[in-house]
């Protein structure tokens, strides 16, 4: 007896069967049970990302942790670009993480380098209306250069726009003029050399004689002090004498009374006399402590006051 056979069945099961099997194989290829997960981020950039391509590398301190997903311009603002990584699940994005563009070896080919994150940093989260956590940027090296490049570029071309106005036509003859007015300058100090140095001689030596007069002062100025010093005490004791006669005619009679009216005048101008002089020497005295060449030189007039003139001073 014959056994019927279901071709139709048959033909389904293997069906079912070839196509369990390529999915299992597409799994396994794919990592199966063992496929790594990843967190997508957003990194900003504002410069240029050439040599930058999708699934690009992305290292954390040298270390692979995933790949550059999407690149694409920021449809707010075209100077910056959009970069969408897809890092491994449990790598530490802090919220202290910078992305950089760097450039593998001389092959230029650019990879995305992630540095920081300090243990005392949070993990990166999404900011709130954001989709993606977004990693902060700094400038690559090669930006740096052109930055700096760019600047020593203007600098130097301002330098050499001042290098050129100041050997312009009419410096370089202002220069000439003055080169010219020294060296002539030059060439009469050479001439008068001897000149000059007999004029140093001679002021050194006036300098030294004056130096020898002023030394030669200081004992007249102590004599005259003590001069002064001495009229004074006289007259002290010429006001104690006359007091003392004063005493005395006082005691006498009328006629000794006469003689005191004819004598007291003259020893009362004399004590003016002797009180001008010392004030006079005390006056000399202190001029000469001042200037001491005012003995040698003399001193200047003292212009007159108001309503004095130099004839009425002059009269008795």
């Amino acid at each position: 007896m014959e056994t019927k056979v279901n071709y139709a069945v048959v033909g389904a099961f293997v069906l079912v069967l070839g196509a369990v099997l390529v999915a299992a194989l597409l799994w396994l290829a794919s990592g199966g049970a063992f496929q790594k997960k990843y967190d997508l981020y957003l990194a900003i950039e504002d410069e240029s990302v050439a040599g930058l391509n999708l699934n690009a590398p992305v290292k954390y301190n040298g270390v692979d942790v995933g790949k550059v997903r999407q690149i694409e311009l920021d449809p707010s603002n075209p100077e910056r670009v959009n970069l969408l990584f897809a890092i491994e699940r449990g790598t530490p994005i802090k919220e202290d993480t910078v992305a950089v563009l760097k450039t593998q070896g001389l092959t230029g080919i650019a990879y995305v380098e992630l540095s920081g994150g300090t243990d005392q940093a949070l993990l990166l989260l999404a900011a709130e209306g954001s989709e993606y956590p977004v990693i902060r940027t700094k400038p690559s090296l090669s930006a740096r250069l052109e930055n700096v490049l760019t600047s020593v570029l203007a600098k130097l071309d301002s330098t050499s726009n001042n290098i050129n106005a100041i050997l312009s036509v009419e410096n370089q003859a202002a220069f000439k003029s003055t080169l010219a007015d020294l060296a002539s300058l030059a060439h009469t100090l050479a001439a008068r050399k001897e000149t000059i140095d007999a004029g140093l001689v001679d002021a050194a030596r006036t300098m030294k004689n004056s130096a020898q007069a002023s030394a030669g002062l200081e004992p007249l100025i102590v004599r005259l002090g003590r001069s002064a010093d001495a009229v004074e005490k006289m007259g002290n004791e010429v006001a104690k004498t006359s007091a003392s006669a004063g005493k005395t005619i006082n005691s006498v009679g009328g006629d000794v009374n006469r003689f005191t009216a004819e004598t007291v005048p003259q020893l009362e101008r004399l004590l003016g006399e002797l009180s001008v002089l010392t004030t006079s020497l005390r006056r000399l005295s202190e001029q000469t402590e001042r200037n001491p060449y005012g003995l040698l030189l003399g001193h200047k007039p003292v212009p007159d006051g108001p309503g004095e003139s130099s004839q009425g001073a002059r009269k008795p």
